[in-house]
């Protein structure tokens, strides 16, 4: 059997939208264009990828609050309340550990705490429950504190790794910064993030040790199609309430 992947669209909001991401270069990102739906409103685009495909996760970062000016708190809850089948892993530019558990509490899905906003690896490894770290890169250069690479061993059990230059460029994706990731800590579930063209790059990917991939330009673009993203999705249940330490992975559940 070949080997599959937790495949999860990624929802980038901005000023209320669903924005188009290229890069990372967030000042030119513009309303979505979609061939899913016809309008850049989150609960339209979101609807229009769960026709396309019964995923079970969705990505949602919402820049703004990356960015410092606001966000998009109302706007994730309604759409939680609205697809409670779902669990949403959220971005929302998380500067420490006790940020991530306080928007958690709120209800505003399973934090991602990017390296690019968090200050500094949480203390003794202490995550979120659930939480899930973004390992951020800009070309060759790491957004964030060094610690975050030199004590893998603190990372928790999902990884992204989110390398931003590719967002949107159909670049492919980068698997060699996967691999070399993984070595660090081979106990961990990476996420690749950016550069997927197409089913041929899901399939690389799987077999380099992904465990999933954040997919966007490629869904609203056409490029994948029902067919070709169920013969390479994994079934996953929903995620426990419970979380596992730092180093010690818990099951995907």
């Amino acid at each position: 059997m070949s080997a599959r992947l937790d495949l999860v669209p990624v929802l980038d909001l901005m000023d209320g939208q669903v924005v188009r991401a290229r890069a990372g270069k967030r000042d030119d990102y513009r309303p979505l264009q979609s061939t899913l739906c016809d309008s850049s409103r989150p609960a339209a685009v979101l609807h229009g990828l769960l026709a396309l495909y019964p995923f079970r996760r969705i990505y949602i970062a919402d820049l703004d609050a990356i960015l410092k000016r606001g966000h998009h708190g109302k706007v994730v809850e309604a759409l939680q309340r609205s697809h409670p089948e779902l669990e949403f892993w959220v971005d929302g530019g998380f500067s420490s550990a006790a940020a991530a558990q306080a928007s958690q509490a709120a209800g505003r899905g399973r934090p991602v705490l990017g390296s690019e906003s968090l200050t500094a690896l949480p203390e003794g490894g202490a995550w979120p429950a659930q939480g899930v770290l973004s390992l951020d890169f800009r070309g060759d250069d790491f957004l964030g504190s060094d610690t975050f690479l030199q004590y893998p061993e603190r990372w928790p059990a999902q990884v992204i790794v989110m390398t931003l230059a590719r967002v949107g460029m159909e670049a492919g994706p980068d698997l060699a910064r996967l691999v070399q990731l993984r070595q660090l800590n081979p106990a961990c579930r990476f996420y690749a993030a950016g550069g997927v063209r197409h089913a041929g790059d899901l399939s690389t990917l799987a077999g380099a040790g992904a465990a999933g991939v954040l997919l966007a330009s490629a869904l609203h673009d056409g490029r994948l199609s029902r067919t070709e993203l169920a013969g390479l999705h994994t079934a996953h249940p929903t995620s426990a309430a419970g979380g596992a330490k730092a180093n010690v992975p818990a099951p995907d559940r």
